[in-house]
C-alpha cells in the first residue's frame, strides 16, 4: 500500500494540475485551499488560494515548502486532500483518530498539458525524510524527518550554507584535524549543521568552537552537543574582540555579527592566517554614521538610500581589505531577498597573493570611510605606495 509521503512525492510535482485541501477542522482556517502550479518570472511555483469571510488569500510555495505545508495541514487542519494530475489522480482521507487512507488511480496522460523541466525537485544536502537529531531538537524537523512549515526558511538557509562549505572543501586539508571558529554562534543551527556535515557526512576530523555572549544560549548548546556525542564541538561564552583561545584556525565563520563585531572577527581570521572565511555581515552602522561626499550629497540626503549604500560600501571595503591581505574574495547571495535583506555572504579563501590598496585608499578617503577593519589590519594607516 502506498504511504502518504510516497503519494505526495509522486503526485505533487511538475505534473500537478490541481490539489484541494478540504474538511477543515479549525474555526479560524479557510474551508478549503486550492493549489495549482503557476509560472512567475520564469520559475514554477505552487499557488495556494483560499477565502476566509470576504477576504481572499494567495501564497506561493516552492515544491518542498508545499510538501511541508500539506503534511502539516493533514496532521491537524484538514481531513481530506484531492489531487488531479496529468498521469494520475488520488486522495488522502484522515480519520478522527488521525489514520490516513491513501488512494491513487492512474489514467491516460491528459492532452495539452506542459511538463516544465526546470521544476525538478531540489536535492538538499540534508534531505527531508532523514531525521537529523539537532534539527529535531531545534524545532526544524519532526521526528520523522519532515520539515515544519514555519521552519522551512531556516531549513533552506542551513542547506544553502552547507553548499557554500561544500564548495570550499578542496581548499581545506583532510589529513589532519580542522579547527573552525564560529563567532556569534547564537542558537547554533549552522554550527551544528557544520559539524554534522563535515564529521558525519564527509568524514573530516574537526574541532569547532562556537562563541557567543549569551550564557543561557551557550549552556543550552553545550548540553545538546553532549547529548549527540559531538565531542569535537565546544561552546564558550565570550566576545569576539577578546577571544585568545587558539593559535591556529583553519576556518572562521561569522554570521550576522552586528556592525563592527564582524570587523573584529575578520581581523582575527587574518591574524590566524585562516584558510577560509565565511561572513554574513549585519547592521553596518559605522559607515552610515560618518559617510560624507559632496558629489554624492544629492543622494545621501535620503535616509534609506544612505543606509543601503553604506551597507554595500562597507562590505565592498571589507572584501578589498581582505584581498589586500592575501585572500581571494567573493560576495555571494546567501538566501533570497524575500526572506531577509541581510543576505550577502563574504567568502574569502587565502591565496597569499596580496592586492594593492591605493585605489581603495583614495575611495575611503573620499567618502570618509575609514572603518574598524581598516584600523585593525593597518594600525599605521594603509600604505601610500602600491603593494603592501
Amino acid at each position: 500500500m502506498i504511504t502518504t509521503d510516497e503519494f505526495l512525492e509522486e503526485l505533487i510535482n511538475e505534473e500537478l494540475i490541481l490539489a484541494v485541501l478540504s474538511g477543515c477542522r479549525k474555526k479560524d482556517a479557510p474551508d478549503r485551499v486550492r493549489i495549482r502550479p503557476v509560472e512567475l518570472k520564469g520559475e514554477i511555483l505552487y499557488q495556494a488560494s483560499a477565502s476566509l469571510g470576504t477576504k481572499m488569500f494567495h501564497r506561493n510555495y516552492g515544491r518542498e515548502e508545499l510538501l511541508a505545508y500539506i503534511r502539516e495541514s493533514l496532521d491537524g487542519t484538514y481531513s481530506q486532500l484531492q489531487v488531479q494530475g496529468q498521469k494520475a489522480d488520488g486522495s488522502i482521507l484522515v480519520s478522527r483518530k488521525g489514520k490516513q487512507t491513501v488512494r491513487k488511480k492512474l489514467h491516460e496522460k491528459k492532452e495539452n498539458t506542459r511538463i516544465l523541466s526546470h521544476n525538478r525537485v531540489k536535492r538538499y544536502i540534508l534531505p527531508q525524510g532523514t531525521p537529523v537529531p539537532f534539527l529535531v531538537d531545534l524545532g526544524v524537523m519532526t521526528g520523522e524527518g519532515r520539515v515544519h512549515e514555519a521552519a522551512y526558511d531556516k531549513y533552506r538557509q542551513i542547506n544553502r550554507f552547507l553548499e557554500f562549505i561544500e564548495d570550499i572543501l578542496p581548499k581545506l586539508p583532510k589529513d589532519r584535524e580542522l579547527t573552525i571558529v564560529d563567532f556569534g554562534c547564537g542558537k547554533s543551527y549552522l554550527t551544528f549543521a557544520m559539524y554534522y556535515f563535515l564529521r558525519e557526512l564527509r568524514g573530516y576530523q574537526v574541532k569547532i568552537v562556537g562563541l557567543d555572549l549569551k550564557a543561557d544560549v551557550i549552556e543550552h548548546c553545550g548540553r545538546l552537543a553532549e547529548k549527540y556525542g559531538y565531542d569535537g564541538l565546544q561552546f564558550l561564552q565570550g566576545d569576539i574582540a577578546g577571544y585568545e583561545g587558539l593559535d591556529r584556525v583553519d576556518m572562521v565563520v561569522t554570521l550576522h555579527a552586528c556592525d563592527t563585531a564582524t570587523d573584529f572577527a575578520l581581523a582575527k581570521a587574518v591574524q590566524w592566517n585562516a584558510q577560509v572565511i565565511l561572513s554574513v555581515p549585519c547592521c553596518q552602522h559605522e559607515l552610515n554614521r560618518k559617510i560624507k561626499n559632496d558629489l554624492l550629497s544629492p543622494v545621501l540626503k535620503y535616509g534609506i538610500l544612505k543606509e543601503r549604500m553604506s551597507a554595500l560600501l562597507t562590505d565592498g571595503i571589507r572584501a578589498e581589505l581582505l584581498e589586500s591581505k592575501g585572500y581571494s574574495v567573493q560576495i555571494l547571495e546567501f538566501i533570497d531577498m524575500e526572506h531577509t535583506p541581510k543576505n550577502l555572504l563574504i567568502r574569502a579563501v587565502r591565496t597569499g597573493k596580496q592586492q594593492p590598496v591605493d585605489a581603495l585608499k583614495k575611495m575611503t578617503e573620499a567618502i570618509r570611510g575609514d572603518l574598524t577593519l581598516e584600523r585593525l589590519l593597518y594600525p599605521q594607516g594603509m600604505p601610500e605606495e602600491k603593494g603592501v
